[in-house]
């Protein structure tokens, strides 16, 4: 039996929470924004990507024609709910349930961005030869490491309701460009030879 779109995307949803809840548990410490950034780009797309196949090669294959429409929303429905539930719950976990977890992750995030700050302002110092372009690269780094001064980053928060709108807007362009992918690919081709025909 072919399952429905609206049942994968909470499916989907569950799995997301789930990857959520183990990078929660077992590593919320010294690396914790690390690990997140990882699951966020390695294994939740390859659940999203493998849900979204699962869902249109299923229709496909009970389907002696399927539309490049039929295709697009057996794939983008699943992905789109899975990702809505899962943003609003993470959300609503890190604003209101621990918020500890969000002070670290905001630590964390600032933190690393100061060291690739520290990594690039290096790297760079060492390839220049003179002492101008010495000078001007020492003063912009300057002026830049003014931006992680405590004053600075007190209160900075890149987990509020604006940032997560953000950061969906980025993944529902993933979730868009896989579904008409899919949409092209599991297309039948009679349907269109047959308008072809008719006209």
């Amino acid at each position: 039996m072919t399952k429905s779109p609206s049942t994968l995307g909470i499916l989907l949803f569950g799995a997301t929470m789930i990857v959520f809840f183990v990078v929660y548990y077992f590593f919320s410490g010294v690396e914790y924004f690390d690990i997140s950034l990882k699951a966020n780009a390695f294994v939740l797309p390859i659940i999203y990507a493998g849900a979204a196949f699962w869902s249109v090669k299923t229709y496909w294959s009970s389907h002696k024609q399927v539309s490049f429409k039929d295709a697009f929303k057996r794939a983008f429905v699943p992905m789109f709910i899975g990702g809505v539930l899962s943003i609003l719950s993470i959300y609503a976990f890190l604003n209101f349930v621990d918020t500890d977890a969000k002070k670290l992750l905001n630590y964390q995030y600032v933190t690393r961005q100061k060291s690739e700050l520290d990594k690039e302002y290096t790297s760079a110092r060492k390839i220049l030869k003179h002492q101008k372009d010495i000078d001007e690269l020492d003063q912009k780094y300057k002026e830049r490491i003014q931006s992680f001064t405590p004053e600075a980053v007190k209160g900075k928060d890149m987990l509020t309701a604006s940032h997560f709108s953000g950061y969906f807007a980025a993944i529902l362009i993933f979730y868009v460009v896989l579904s008409l992918f899919f949409g092209a690919f599991f297309r039948t081709k009679t349907i269109y030879q047959e308008t072809e025909n008719q006209e």
